[in-house]
């Protein structure tokens, strides 16, 4: 048997042989050259293309040298791998020239340029490269940024994959770039110059890390000598002789070789650590030199810091230049870095600039370059002699070291004293693995033509690494390769220097397998000579190898390169390159599994040998096909063991099957194996070797000539087995890991061929072995397969391990103890080989035993791993639904029940893949976070129907949505017509007979400029409308609807204009229009759309007087968060142009945008439009009023609800700014106190009394003050000097002037105490109770008053007239009540008090519509609507009605409104427009998708927007700037829930549950709602429900958190449904009468059972049950005779599909074929039956649960409801019992352990056995029946082996003696 492993030489044969060539050079023929591009920089484009143009650029052309082809290299690498199933890819970088081209391709799609770049100057070297972005928080993973690095000679261009670009400059010459696991390591250029330097002078170190493109370039540190006890010295690596190999990201190791010594040394790179800084950072001369480095790292830092103190020759060092760097010329790139918009602080290196000193600006590379032009001769002497040692700290001011990144460790180092010869460097250096995982480091020496190979492995504690052992492999060439197919193990081919006529090399090679020590896994050597002919690599001793005559006939192999995977390029000596792909270790998945196992169990090193044994038999030239590699495998393991194959039948047939190839055959007659030359040229020679490829030969080399023949001829039916084998000492383990593999196989249905072909294996070996249990197992598992297996061999070694002597593990056996409550022992597996039966183990513990710890804590309890180290805790991944579906049908059910159940109710936040397990496609939609405007959109944008209608700005709402909302009329569509401003107005002016025509055209006009007043304030209300409802497209400007302002006089339709200058129109009467209308095209962006920098300023208008419009749109861009993406660049361009619009809108907007973040940046861009917030000595900047009541407001939002001291005492001292000498704020001074007061207000916000650090202001009194009046208080604070002398122009005295003051003053209390139910500030703003101080008041202040009191008293604020009417002081309710009984004293002026009334119910009404913004709260809508005589008045109730039906879209105020509209006359001026607009715009706010709040912050915007005094025109910012009118869009919140269809994508109705928490007002109540609906404030919620029976149930808990439902809702609210089959959606089924299971509730007559087949597809729309029922469903001409059959397939389809359980149809089949085929008899197999039994066995379970609740739980109720399955147990019983009743005596046989007859039906014995799990005969004859007569003692001693009962009864007869029973049973 020996010669089996003595066969040495084996081909290998290699596939997919093609010609290679790089990728990039063909793309460089096409690519632009450099030469091009710098002629196409100097000529203008114009003359370029002009005849000579066109000549000069050929000639530029020619000019170009063809050398470059010789400068070309390119490395290839395998891409990275991504989750999904894409085919891995391979990329190439490419270098030539000035170009680098990066490119990707696969086996099935041609290369691609991925990215090209061309630079300035020659390309020095291109690599890849990792760098880490440190992220702030803690718990983030570091960011890896992948990047190409291209190294010129004086800078590193970086350019990362996410698009960033970066240049780095290098300080000096650079030999080599290394890409590490940190980042880049660069290799100083030595210079030969170094040598004659001065010999006190340390070297400079030569190896530089750079962590980040944007970080210094750092030296980088060596530890040498650091052992177990001391810690090793410090020191910067400056040995020029040290040259870098090789880097490696994983481990972090650098190899190095020394060219003085000769040796090559690894090294462990890591990060310095903070000691060894420290350590660094310690002057030398402390404590010797054990713990301080040498001196060079100081006077490094020294020598590089000092650069930048040329100036002053007094610096000793300064002098000293690195000489060797100083011919570098200083050349205009080295500055770079300085105009790249990243400047790093490389340029910063120095930190020890003095200040006096104005140092130049100096970059990295500079630095280093400094020659020596020092004016001072004294500092040579200096450095020069020897004592001027350097630790004399007058010599180094303030310096300290560069602090190196990184720190290298020595590992190993070469010791042989024989490879110490010159010129041994290495020339390739790489890390492998070989098929056990094993890792070795390899260096080939090529003067030496051997490959090194050092064993490393990983220590435990820490993550250092211990290198072993080091072999030598003679080798020309390697490369390393991945052979798949088992794992992925690196794979090495070696093709040794033999050229033809050099046969003497391999002299050495001849030694057996196993004294070759080395790595490679399959054949230690392959070399080569004809590889790139053949394409096999081949290594073989025979004659031929000196056989020189076709030498010529191809060109021999150079070397190897480029290796990815499993292929490698071949060089030819022809300079031709051919790419080859090496075989992988097995292709059929069985083989692979079983190399798995036999890898898993095996000593590491005997593993080895059978995989390369197995490698080279499977992939010699010609290798089997894919069905034979089984059998091809068998024969090979067996023998490996010690088997004769040729001795077993079965085996011999295996040998039958696999045919001889034509080349080996002949070797059969000569076992000698010489061979012949004239075989193998007469073959190379023939056009065969061309068709290998195309059609390999298939043969089995070295297989026959494994059996003597000798011992062919029969030796009796024992044979013995060859105890020398390899694998004879391992049998019983690799029997137990096959059976092992065997039982994960049965779970697979896709496996079950493999199981099949295993057991013929496993049998054998059973038998030899001697195990019953197992033959018996494999028996009842293929009855009729394993009686054909008569032959056993002896194995004499009698002591097996343990496991094989317990219980035989069967998984199906202990799925079914698990349901039917049986204890069961943990069930062994193999990690990693048999995941499927841990992963089923576990989820029967889990599910069916209901331990929910099962796959955490107790796996141990359920799952034994085949280790020799104890269990450890195995991670628990999970199924997907294609995994379960190739589980056993009775496997799986329980998984499915669960799943079902899981299905009726998920929770809303479960992860994407449980979603689609279970089968709700809605909820996996809804975890896959996609918004309108990333995915297609859901819901389609409205087109306008009417092409030449102009663009009116609202066609972008989802009418699919509105349509759903509001079915019943044309509200939306009137709303447009009523908000549109693009369109002429229509002027009817009836022209009397008395008025003159020109009178007439006046009077046009007159009328004209009415209805402008209204034109004008639309766009208020526009922008609310349609808030949110547009995704730009980035290459589009942003449509903005024209402002017209022309009119149409019927009935000619002629032209009414303003310009004619008939009329006086005010001056600039629309630019504040003009902005509301650029606000209202800018707040259709949504939050969610892409918007950048470039977009915002492309839309820049070019005309001036579009500006105005771009300021809003500026503002909107700033409230719906855009803004923020705005460089900073082009935020002070837009200012400096000093554009009042512009600033106002720029500055609101992007502290809209900064809500609340006190961003330091806007501050300082906020306060130079601020006097006040300017240091008093400060230049007066020109500052726009408005643009300063802007600022002041932008201040408020910046720092809302902060709190901040400073600005608050600011504002609050801005609220009474007196007006200044020289007129200045003395015009519209009210707006500006009005803004101080919001902004205080805003700072303060809901703060209350508790403001911190603010007693000494006396905040609410102060406030106090101002709004009653009295003496004003001397300022405080640094702008005291401001407001010393008083105006000349306005005299106001001593006194605050409450006229100015009050609104600010109260809207500030209100805002500070907003929601305290603070009773002590609310009694101060009560309306005064008497006649004279009602008669010091404005109403407008009342109204105000009254508003900031109940919003204080937020809690008390009541939806009901008695609320209202309390509010207003009893004199006042008194009096009115009195005038209608004209009892009215003569004192009171009833004129005040009406209007005091009416202002106080006014406020207490926007006190109402503030409490229930947004709830459409009945009560409140109730009470607020009232008949105002004051105009005001009515316009506040409106927009108090409006703000509580925010976004319902209500149709009576909806009617309001209209009415309002259409009054242009008398006293409707610009401002009573602008709030019915707006109250229009709230009452349909975002189109009905959006909604106001009612936080804190919302309440604030809403004050700032709807202040109670509107602008009486339209350039009107008196009391309040009109652009603050926008802010409301900040209370603006999206509540809408639409849900979608997720089968469709369209909208559609659901009915929902929503339940309210309980409040003071409420008890917790659930309301049914049908959605589309606005949802009340999330707070108030418990639970959102959506409702069956239409659609699949779902909740939405909001007692968990509100994210995910605020989630769903930015995301325009979409909640994905999935339609129940058989139901129609709401829209075409309101009532659910034409639902298609309507019939079969009334009326349950079988006919409707089957129901016709067309009936399917109003079901379900899946394309596979469609088909079934069209196939098997109809009774079609052929089928006539199994009209049976097909009424079963519609029943069963019927259910499947109404229960919506379409994946039990084929479980309901496969338990009718497993029935049918027991009735026949027809079993080859017990699989079907074992699967029918678990189905009864869980069903059995579910029915005998004592607790209904469990028996819900653990049920089978819910999948197999039908009467299905009790016909089939029927069935099935009978089959097996008419069975027994003729063949009892082979049952009998069977217990009492006799050997069976021939003839009898052994495959109905072994169903019956299987069916009603009866033991073996074995384990029964381990109960002693004797004296148990009685029933009951025989079930007690039978119920111990899990014997079920139905089983007993039918065993009684044959074991218990006749009679005994009945004499037994009476008693």
């Amino acid at each position: 048997m020996s010669n089996v492993y003595e066969e040495r030489s084996t081909m290998i044969a290699a596939g997919e042989l093609q010609s290679f060539v790089p990728f990039g050079r063909e793309h460089c023929k096409n690519h632009p050259n450099a030469v091009n591009l710098q002629l196409r920089q100097l000529q203008p484009a114009s003359e370029l293309w002009s005849s000579d143009g066109a000549a000069g650029l050929v000639g530029s052309l020619q000019e170009v040298s063809l050398q470059e082809r010789e400068k070309e290299y390119w490395q290839l690498r395998k891409g990275p791998t991504v989750a999904t199933d894409e085919a891995e890819y391979e990329e190439e970088l490419y270098v030539a020239g000035h170009m680098v081209i990066w490119s990707r391709g696969t086996k099935s799609q041609a290369s691609y340029v991925y990215k090209a770049f061309t630079v300035d100057s020659p390309v020095q070297q291109a690599l890849w490269c990792n760098f880490t972005v440190p992220q702030s928080h803690k718990d983030k993973k570091e960011k890896v940024e992948q990047s190409v690095c291209i190294v010129q000679s004086t800078c590193v261009n970086v350019h990362t994959v996410s698009g960033k670009d970066f240049i780095s400059p290098l300080p000096f010459q650079v030999s080599t770039l290394w890409p590490t696991t940190f980042g880049l390591l660069f290799e100083r250029k030595n210079i030969i110059s170094d040598a004659p330097m001065s010999p006190t002078r340390e070297p400079l170190p030569t190896l530089f890390s750079m962590l980040h493109p944007l970080d210094e370039i750092a030296p980088l540190f060596c530890l040498i000598g650091a052992g177990l006890f001391e810690t090793g010295r410090l020191q910067y690596v400056s040995d020029s002789a040290l040259r870098v190999l090789f880097s490696c990201e994983e481990p972090s190791i650098i190899m190095t070789y020394d060219t003085l010594q000769c040796s090559h040394t690894v090294w462990a790179l890591r990060k310095v650590t903070p000691e060894e800084q420290s350590t660094l950072l310690k002057w030398p001369g402390q404590d010797g030199p054990a713990q301080t480095p040498t001196a060079a790292a100081t006077f490094l830092g020294a020598h590089l810091r000092n650069v930048t103190r040329l100036d002053s020759p007094g610096s000793p060092l300064h002098c000293h230049a690195l000489h060797n760097q100083s011919r570098v010329p200083s050349s205009p790139s080295l500055h770079s870095r300085a105009h790249s918009p990243n400047i790093s602080n490389m340029a910063a290196l120095s930190r020890a600039h003095s200040p006096g000193i104005a140092a130049p600006s100096f970059t990295g590379a500079q630095r280093f370059n400094m020659s020596c032009h020092s004016p001072s001769p004294r500092a040579h002497s200096l450095l020069a002699s020897p004592n001027s040692t350097l630790n004399d700290t007058a010599l180094l001011p303030e310096m300290e070291p560069i602090l190196p990144d990184l720190c290298i460790e020595q590992l190993w180092s070469e010791s042989a004293a024989a490879y110490r010869e010159k010129s041994c460097q290495a020339s390739k250096v790489f890390i492998t693995s070989d098929l056990c995982e094993s890792r070795y480091l390899c260096f080939l020496v090529e003067s030496h033509q051997q490959l090194r190979c050092v064993k490393f492995l990983e220590s435990n504690e820490t993550s250092q690494l211990i290198f072993t052992s080091v072999t030598s492999i003679p080798a020309k060439d390697a490369v390393p390769l991945e052979v798949r197919g088992l794992e992925i193990y690196g794979y090495k081919v070696f093709v040794p220097g033999l050229l033809l006529n050099l046969p003497n090399h391999l002299t050495h090679l001849n030694t057996p397998l196993e004294n070759v020590s080395t790595p490679a896994k399959a054949t230690p050597d392959m070399p080569s000579p004809v590889s790139e002919v053949r394409s096999s690599v081949q290594h073989n001793e025979s004659s031929w190898l000196e056989d020189s005559t076709f030498q010529p006939a191809a060109p021999h192999i150079q070397a190897l390169r480029d290796p990815v995977s499993n292929r490698v390029t071949m060089e030819l000596s022809n300079s031709s390159m051919l790419r080859i792909t090496i075989p992988e270790v097995a292709t059929s998945e069985l083989v692979k599994r079983c190399l798995q196992a036999i890898r898993f169990i095996l000593p590491k090193d005997m593993a080895m040998k059978v995989l390369v044994k197995w490698y080279n038999i499977y992939n010699a030239p010609g290798g089997p096909s894919m069905h034979q590699e089984w059998n091809l495998f068998v024969t090979c393991f067996m023998t490996l063991m010690g088997y004769n194959t040729e001795r077993l039948a079965w085996t011999r047939n295996l040998h039958i099957e696999v045919p001889l190839s034509p080349v080996i055959a002949p070797k059969k007659a000569r076992p000698a194996d010489t061979g012949s030359d004239e075989d193998w040229a007469y073959l190379c020679a023939s056009d065969y070797h061309c068709q290998v490829l195309a059609q390999p030969a298939v043969g089995v080399p070295g297989l026959q000539e494994a059996v003597p023949i000798a011992s062919m001829e029969e030796g009796g039916p024992v044979v013995g087995l060859e105890p020398s084998a390899l694998l004879f000492p391992h049998i019983p383990a690799l029997f137990y890991v096959l059976h092992l593999l065997y039982e994960d196989l049965k779970l697979d249905e896709l496996q079950r061929g493999g199981a099949r072909s295993l057991i013929g294996l496993l049998q054998q070996l059973a038998r030899d072995l001697q195990l019953e249990e197992y033959i018996d197992l494999y028996w009842r598992d293929y009855p009729s397969f394993i009686k054909t297996f008569k032959e056993a061999c002896v194995i004499d070694q009698g002591n097996w391990p343990m496991y094989l002597n317990g219980e035989v593990p069967c998984v199906f056996s202990w799925l079914s103890s698990c349901l039917r409550g049986q204890e069961v022992p943990p069930f062994p597996y193999l990690p990693g080989i048999c995941e499927r039966t841990k992963l089923l183990v576990l989820s029967y513990a889990l599910y069916v035993v209901g331990d929910e710890n099962a796959v955490s804590t107790n796996v141990s309890k359920y799952l034994t791993r085949l280790t020799a180290g104890e269990l450890s805790t195995a991670v628990f991944h999970g199924f997907l639904s294609n995994d379960l579906e190739s589980v056993p049908f009775g496997v799986a059910l329980p998984i499915r029940d669960a799943i079902t159940q899981c299905r009726e109710h998920p929770c809303s936040d479960w992860s994407e893949e449980v979603c689609a397990l279970i089968g709700r496609e809605d909820l996996t939609k809804q975890a896959h976070k996609v918004s309108l405007a990333k995915g297609k959109p859901v819901m389609h944008y409205y087109v306008c129907a009417e092409a030449d209608e102009e663009e009116d700005g609202m066609v972008d709402l989802h009418p699919e949505v509105t349509g759903l909302i509001w079915n019943q009329d044309l509200r939306v569509q009137e709303v447009r017509r009523l908000l549109q401003s693009s369109r002429p107005v229509r002027v009817n002016v009836p022209h009397l007979p008395e008025v003159s025509d020109h009178e007439y055209i006046e009077e046009k006009e007159n009328k004209l400029l009415q209805l402008c007043q209204r034109t004008m304030a639309l766009p208020v209300g526009r922008g609310l409308f349609t808030l949110f409802s547009y995704h730009p497209v980035p290459t589009e400007p942003l449509p903005v609807p024209k402002l017209n302002l022309t009119g149409r006089a019927p009935p000619r339709n002629t032209m009414v204009d303003l310009n004619s200058g008939n009329i006086d129109v005010p001056p600039n009467m629309t630019s504040w229009p003009s902005f509301h209308n650029g606000v209202a095209a800018g707040l259709k962006i949504a939050p969610a759309s892409q918007v950048e920098s470039a977009w915002i300023a492309y839309n820049k208008p070019k005309s001036a007087e579009l500006a105005n419009e771009y300021a809003g749109f500026l503002m909107a861009l700033g409230l719906n968060g855009h803004l923020t993406k705005l460089a900073t660049l082009n935020i002070h361009d837009y200012l400096t142009k000093g554009h009042e619009m512009t600033s106002i809108g720029l500055l609101l907007g992007v502290s809209a945008a900064k809500l609340g973040t006190m961003d330091m940046s806007i501050t300082r861009l906020l306060s130079i439009h601020i006097p006040a917030l300017l240091p008093p000595t400060s230049t007066e900047l020109d500052v726009p009023h408005s643009v300063q009541v802007a600022a002041v407001v932008a201040i408020g939002l910046v720092y809302q609800g902060t709190g901040h001291r400073h600005n608050a005492e600011v504002l609050l001292a801005e609220i009474g700014r007196p007006p200044g000498p020289e007129m200045e704020y003395c015009t519209d001074r009210e707006s500006y106190s009005l803004a101080a007061g919001l902004a205080l207000g805003m700072v303060c916000l809901g703060h209350g009394s508790n403001l911190i650090g603010m007693t000494d202001l006396n905040v609410p009194e102060q406030l106090y003050q101002y709004m009653v009046g009295g003496h004003r208080r001397s300022h405080a604070g640094m702008n005291r000097e401001k407001h010393k002398s008083p105006s000349y122009q306005i005299k106001e005295g001593d006194t605050i002037n409450v006229d100015v003051t009050c609104p600010g003053a109260t809207l500030a209390l209100a805002m500070i105490y907003l929601k305290t139910n603070n009773r002590s500030i609310a009694d101060w703003l009560k309306a005064p109770d008497t006649m004279f101080l009602l008669d010091f008041i404005k109403p407008e202040f009342l109204l105000l008053r009254t508003l900031a009191r109940c919003i204080i008293m937020w809690d008390e604020i009541l939806p009901n007239q008695e609320w209202l009417t309390s509010n207003v002081p009893q004199i006042i309710k008194d009096s009115i009540g009195l005038q209608e009984e004209a009892l009215v004293s003569e004192d009171l002026n009833m004129e005040t008090l009406i209007q005091a009334h009416d202002y106080i119910i006014a406020g207490a009404c926007m006190a109402v519509g503030f409490r229930f913004a947004g709830s459409a709260n009945s009560d409140a809508f109730e009470c607020l609507p009232g008949q105002y005589n004051l105009q005001t008045c009515l316009s506040m109730v409106l927009l108090a009605t409006s703000m509580v039906m925010a976004g319902s879209g209500d149709l009576k105020v909806l009617q309001l409104c209209r009415f309002l509209h259409k009054r242009t006359f008398g006293e409707m001026n610009y401002g009573f427009h602008m709030a019915h607009h707006m109250a229009l715009g709230l009452l349909f706010l975002g189109g009905g998708r959006y909604t106001l709040s009612t936080s804190n912050s919302a309440i604030a915007a809403l004050l700032c927007a709807l202040y109670p005094h509107f602008p009486a025109h339209s350039t009107d910012n008196r009391y309040h700037l009109q652009a603050l009118r926008h802010l409301c869009v900040l209370a603006a919140e999206p509540r809408l829930l639409v849900p979608v269809d997720v089968d469709t994508l369209k909208p559609c109705y659901a009915l929902l549950d929503v339940t309210y928490k309980a409040t003071q007002w409420y008890e917790e109540t659930t309301v049914e709602l049908m959605a589309p609906t606005m949802l009340s404030e999330l707070h108030l919620l418990k639970q959102i429900k959506v409702k069956g029976p239409r659609y699949w149930e779902l909740n939405i808990d909001l007692s968990k958190g509100t994210q995910h439902l605020k989630s769903i809702l930015s995301r325009d609210g979409i909640l994905y449904v999935k339609l129940r089959a058989g139901h129609l959606p709401y829209k075409d089924d309101p009532r659910g009468w034409k639902s298609l299971l309507a019939p079969s509730v009334n009326n349950r007559n079988p006919e409707v059972r089957t129901f016709k087949p067309e009936a399917i597809s109003t079901f379900t729309s899946d394309a596979a049950l469609v088909s079934f029922a069209e196939y098997f469903c109809k009774a079609s001409e052929n089928m006539k005779h199994k009209q049976e059959t097909v009424a079963l397939f519609s029943a069963i389809l019927y259910e499947c599909v109404t229960q919506e359980n379409p994946e039990m149809l084929p479980t309901h089949i496969s338990i009718d074929q497993a029935v049918k085929a027991l009735e026949r008899a027809d079993v080859s197999e017990t699989f079907g039956l074992w699967q029918m039994k678990l189905v009864l066995e869980l069903c059995e379970r579910g029915g005998l649960q004592q607790k209904p609740q469990e028996a819900c739980r653990h049920g089978c109720g819910q999948l197999l409801r039908s009467e299905l399955l009790p016909v089939m147990k029927s069935s099935a019983d009978r089959a097996l019992d008419c069975w027994l009743r003729d063949n009892s005596h082979v049952l009998q046989a069977y217990v009492s352990g006799q050997p069976l007859s021939e003839d009898a039906n052994i495959s109905m014995l072994a169903c019956f056995l299987v069916y009603h799990s009866i033991p073996s005969s074995k384990r029964m004859a381990t109960i002693d029946l004797e004296g148990s007569s009685s029933f009951p003692m025989f079930l007690l001693k039978f119920s111990q082996l899990g014997v079920p009962v139905r089983a007993l009864l039918r065993l009684r007869p044959l074991l218990l003696p006749t009679g005994g029973c009945a004499a037994e049973l009476p008693r």
